[in-house]
């Protein structure tokens, strides 16, 4: 019975922080908008993503293809054959669904245009990597700090061996 209290317990204690972390890490700005507060900066624009240096003197090619002359190091595995370049970016911007163009910096709106209980969770604190105070602000990392964009799938990790055992720890006393 005492082993079943510790879990309520805990788990009631796992449950009360999670929907303080939500309510602490986001602002609600009156149009439904619970984006957490905070966000880690990312490179300048010019620095990350220079796209209209090239692109504003090229036509638009929206015919999916291998692409051989520039961008051959990205392989595009992100929703199968579906995906396309121009399906999410426009110049030096994001393009949402709708057509609206988005800053680099708010490319959570465009993931979780598609991956909606991920963003969900994200905005909660449930997902993704945050740093800060537990009662006070936090950063939180976006989407593509962890994936990315274009083959957002983990790749497998190798299994590390066995833990060594207690009695096989070698003393450095001597």
């Amino acid at each position: 019975m005492e082993k079943r209290n510790r879990f309520l317990l805990s788990f009631s204690a796992a449950l009360l922080s999670i929907i303080s972390l939500y309510s602490f890490a986001c602002a609600n700005d009156g149009q439904g908008n619970d984006i957490p507060k905070l966000l880690v900066p990312g490179a300048r624009i010019s620095d990350l993503a220079p796209c209209s240096k090239c692109h504003a003197y090229r036509p638009v090619d929206n015919n999916k293809r291998k692409l051989e002359l520039f961008h051959t190091d990205i392989v595009l595995k992100h929703a199968g054959e579906r995906q396309w370049c121009y399906d999410c970016h426009e110049g030096d911007k994001l393009r949402l669904r709708g057509g609206e163009a988005i800053d680099l910096g708010k490319s959570y709106e465009l993931c979780g245009q598609c991956h909606g209980t991920i963003f969900r969770d994200w905005k909660g604190g449930i997902h993704g990597k945050r740093t800060g105070r537990w009662d006070g602000e936090k950063l939180y990392r976006l989407c593509v700090s962890c994936h990315d964009p274009h083959q957002p799938a983990f790749k497998p990790l190798a299994p590390m061996g066995p833990p060594v055992q207690p009695q096989d720890i070698k003393s450095s006393k001597g």
